[in-house]
């Protein structure tokens, strides 16, 4: 890993060091508007604007609460949320196929961010249980985001995407927000919706605020 300075500016005037982060490098609002102009698919889309992170998120935590109905576990529902969080921090999805050509590197930078997101939200690692019906939604997300969101055939979600879920035909975000079923929405509507739910289970979970030490402001080298 480099040692070279790898500091970014975030809207709040943070700054946040992607090869060494720490919990207390971003607010709340970073993480929402970085995630809702962070998008899947390499950013493709049938729609007029393409898919956020944010929205698929939100989309996940709606599958797992479908599957859960009577579960009560806000810090289960706070780590769905953000299972793709080290994706708005570094403003980079990228698809599945492209990662083990982007090496060592990369898995250590994006396993950094996970583990600073973790430890600011106080969440605990998944278990083998959690951690299969996560895969489970996210995946189901994914077989109906690629139908509905990008124009692939169900077909295709089997056979190419090798997804062995079949899409959604309702979209389970319209029914908690309105709109149009399965339409992208803009970056400021799911930063906002996206901000909301974080700071719903953060308060239901019980994490906590923590300080910003002073030597992580800003500074006039940041750039």
């Amino acid at each position: 890993m480099t040692t070279s300075r790898a500091w970014v500016r975030l809207p709040s005037g943070m700054r946040l060091d992607l090869l060494n982060p720490t919990p207390f490098d971003w607010q709340d609002e970073d993480l929402a508007l970085g995630l809702a102009r962070t998008y899947r698919w390499g950013g493709h889309s049938a729609w007029p604007l393409p898919l956020s992170v944010a929205q698929h998120s939100l989309m996940v935590v709606a599958l797992r609460r479908l599957r859960f109905p009577k579960a009560n576990r806000p810090r289960a529902d706070l780590r769905e949320l953000l299972h793709d969080a080290d994706e708005g921090l570094l403003g980079f999805d990228c698809i599945s196929v492209i990662k083990p050509f982007l090496g060592q590197g990369y898995a250590i930078l994006t396993e950094r961010l996970k583990t600073a997101v973790f430890l600011r939200y106080g969440l605990s690692e998944w278990t083998p249980r959690a951690l299969a019906a996560h895969k489970r939604a996210d995946r189901i997300a994914a077989a109906s985001e690629a139908v509905h969101v990008v124009g692939w055939s169900p077909r295709e979600v089997r056979s190419t995407l090798h997804i062995p879920f079949a899409p959604l035909q309702e979209d389970p975000l319209q029914g908690i927000y309105g709109g149009t079923a399965w339409e992208p929405w803009p970056p400021n509507v799911a930063a906002e919706r996206f901000l909301a739910e974080l700071k719903r289970l953060s308060a239901q979970a019980g994490t906590r605020k923590r300080r910003v030490p002073e030597r992580l402001h800003t500074t006039g080298h940041d750039r």
